[in-house]
């Protein structure tokens, strides 16, 4: 699917990978969702590649990223402006970030994980559905998305992230068999 440029193809789009990445998750065995990741790093750019320790660090990075969108998104509706990402991070070092965010959730178990996932995806599908088209993809509708779209920051924050999600479980389940 190309990428979302409408309200509608955005929440189309969100959904139909949140359904996709819930079907490929349910049928799995307990050993499969909790098994360690184990990709041969020198065939794989990105450093999520070596970050993610099992499906779990997956969940709750999908999660930990709703929740800067939603914090983001209410704190500038409340006139508290800032940046998407947090403090002392930019679009250069965000991976430091995304291994705190992972290294948050060590106590988390793949159960908890999955329904924070379940419970912010649908807080995001809500929060999309209360904005109207031209402020979801109007450059300038919104003065706190700078040079964006508020939509690019919700597709980033769900289909893009859900599609890197299904690719890297169907990797890491294609290497069990």
């Amino acid at each position: 699917m190309a990428r979302p440029t409408t309200k509608e193809e955005l929440i189309k789009a969100a959904d139909d990978g949140f359904d996709k990445l819930m079907a490929l998750l349910e049928p799995l065995t307990p050993e499969e969702r909790n098994g360690r990741f184990s990709f041969d790093l020198s065939k794989e750019k990105g450093a999520h590649w070596a970050r993610d320790r099992n499906i779990k660090d997956v969940l709750v990075h999908l999660y930990e990223w709703h929740q800067l969108l939603l914090n983001w998104v209410e704190d500038n509706q409340q006139g508290r402006t800032h940046d998407f990402l947090p403090d002392g991070y930019n679009w250069r070092n965000y991976g430091e970030m995304n291994v705190k965010l992972r290294d948050k959730h060590d106590d988390t178990a793949y159960d908890q994980a999955l329904n924070l996932l379940i419970e912010s995806h649908k807080k995001v599908m809500a929060l999309a559905q209360s904005f109207t088209n031209e402020q979801l993809f109007s450059k300038g509708a919104l003065p706190w998305t700078g040079n964006s779209t508020l939509g690019s920051a919700f597709i980033s924050s769900t289909s893009s992230h859900y599609d890197w999600a299904l690719k890297k479980i169907r990797k890491y389940l294609k290497g069990r068999k």
